[in-house]
């Protein structure tokens, strides 16, 4: 079936050009002239989707060929795009950087090519001229697959730097979408890890985005780029849609991290789980005091437990009860952050205490893309069990006595997995392996381990 879906890709020569505040503030420039708004991301990013949902009010999409397989990246699409006037897909690093060794995939450019989409291509103009025009032409010569349809100046100091730029643009016959000139207010703040997430300044992010969607209106055409958006021809696929499995009478509550500290999760792994009957309840480590009533799942995922390790040690109540449902046997997963809260302690800061291990920071960051199976059968897949996933993290967890790892690659175990508990760093798109989101929901239904293996975690008071 073939459905028309006006899209176009946000695109930079690399990082550090401009994509997500150029991307985020055309979302919210468009949404603010009525029309309805869907936001993607290229890659495993957390964080500049959750900019992409505050433009849009829409939740937050992510396309990852590595993580989702090429052939369910236009049904996400399509799924994360019901109902919208307009895609707008963010990038990924340089235009056709991908996995490493791969000659590109799950770059933007395999992505603008799976999804056929034409792309505009970021340029930081703030330390070249007509050298500007020589990037843009090897851009758009590279790849004949890619449609590279326009070019947005970014960081342009003055009318002249702009008027030499255009100038030698003119024989490359790649038009000029937008001007952007320097503009410290739309500065948006990084850590460790990448720019801080909405979720830790939310009044200041949206008054950002007010920001941002005006520069975007007075520098860029935006007509241009909606008709631009309009010529991408119609996507042929079935529309995705979260496995649906036997669910019970009434809805059983899983809490699901959230707040400050915990602003990672992937929008279709809440769909996977409320489509298996789960009713997922939103926790706040920082100030919740108790798991909600009735619940019979713990969903940990990634963010920021580093930077907020004082306050959740000081939630103790939250804590001892976290510690007492894992022990009998409710069904935990934990990604990355998860993982850090689910130790002993953080940076010598008590934490959950279900597993036998310490959490530091460290001056080295794990970063890139990870193809790894399950050593053994446990809480989330059977016995050789395989995944792609993402690793993204600057903390060391060390087990303080032996355990069943979660998942194995490049020759070594990592994590911890047992018949109701799994906790890993590494980041796994559930729209990718639905039979974990449903191995994880069989556990919670049925009230007891749900075990597809053996072993045990080891809970601390």
């Amino acid at each position: 079936m073939s459905r028309r879906l006006p899209r176009l890709v946000i695109a930079a020569p690399g990082s550090g050009h401009g994509k997500t505040t150029v991307a985020a503030g055309l979302m919210a420039a468009l949404r603010d002239r009525g029309m309805v708004v869907s936001g993607h991301k290229v890659g495993p990013d957390y964080i500049d989707p959750g900019y992409h949902a505050l433009a849009t009010a829409r939740p937050p999409r992510n396309l990852d060929p590595f993580l989702q397989g090429e052939h369910r990246v236009v049904p996400l699409l399509l799924h994360g795009a019901a109902g919208a006037d307009i895609a707008v897909i963010e990038g990924v690093m340089g235009l056709f950087d991908g996995a490493l060794g791969t000659e590109g995939f799950a770059s933007t450019a395999h992505v603008a090519r799976l999804v056929d989409a034409p792309v505009v291509l970021v340029v930081d103009a703030s330390a070249a001229s007509r050298s500007v025009a020589a990037t843009v032409l090897g851009f758009a010569r590279y790849d004949p697959g890619v449609r590279l349809a326009g070019v947005i100046l970014n960081k342009l100091g003055s009318s002249r730097h702009e008027e030499e730029i255009r100038a030698a643009l003119i024989p490359t016959g790649v038009p000029v979408l937008g001007a952007l000139r320097r503009n410290d207010i739309v500065h948006t703040p990084s850590r460790h890890l990448g720019l801080v997430p909405v979720g830790e300044r939310a009044e200041r992010a949206r008054r950002l985005l007010v920001d941002l969607a005006g520069w975007l209106a007075d520098g860029v055409d935006l007509a241009a780029l909606v008709r631009l958006a309009g010529q991408a021809s119609p996507l042929t696929g079935e529309v995705w849609q979260p496995e649906r499995r036997a669910a019970p009478a009434h809805p059983v509550p899983v809490a699901v991290a959230a707040g400050p500290a915990f602003t990672f999760r992937y929008t279709e792994t809440v769909e996977l789980l409320t489509a298996c009957g789960l009713d997922v309840v939103d926790l706040d480590p920082l100030r919740d005091k108790a798991l909600p009533e009735g619940c019979a799942g713990l969903y940990f995922g990634g963010g920021f437990p580093e930077v907020h390790a004082e306050e959740l040690a000081a939630n103790r109540d939250l804590r001892a009860d976290v510690a007492r449902a894992a022990r009998r046997g409710m069904p935990v997963v934990a990604e990355c952050a998860g993982l850090l809260y689910l130790c002993r302690e953080l940076d010598g800061r008590p934490m959950a205490g279900v597993l036998a291990a310490t959490a530091r920071m460290t001056s080295r960051g794990a970063l890139g893309y990870r193809t790894a199976t399950a050593p053994s059968a446990n809480l989330l897949a059977g016995e050789g069990h395989r995944v792609t996933g993402h690793e993204f993290h600057r903390t060391e967890v060390v087990p303080t006595q032996g355990e069943t790892a979660a998942w194995r690659w490049d020759g070594r175990g990592e994590g911890f997995a047992s018949a109701t508990l799994h906790a890993s760093y590494l980041h796994v798109h559930w729209a990718g392996y639905p039979e974990l989101a449903g191995n994880f929901a069989r556990a919670v239904l049925s009230g007891r381990t749900g075990a597809v293996g053996q072993g045990r975690a080891h809970p601390t008071r």
